[in-house]
C-alpha cells in the first residue's frame, strides 16, 4: 500500500476525516493542511487503518 493510501480505512473513519477538515477550513485553515490534520486527527483517536474488533483498545 502506497504511502497516503487511505483505503485501508473505514468507512466511518473516512466520514470522521470529512467533517473534522471541513471543521479546520471553516476556521481559516488551508484545504491542504486542513486534510492532514484531519487525518492526523483520526489516526490518533484510532491508531491508523483499519483496526476493529475485540481486544485492539489500550
Amino acid at each position: 500500500m502506497p504511502r497516503g493510501d487511505k483505503s485501508a480505512y473505514t468507512d466511518k473513519q473516512k466520514r470522521q476525516a470529512r467533517h473534522i477538515e471541513e471543521s479546520y477550513e471553516n476556521h481559516g485553515v488551508s484545504e491542504k493542511e486542513a486534510e492532514k490534520r484531519a487525518w492526523a486527527t483520526v489516526n490518533k483517536e484510532s491508531g491508523g487503518g483499519n483496526k476493529g474488533g475485540s481486544g485492539r483498545h489500550k
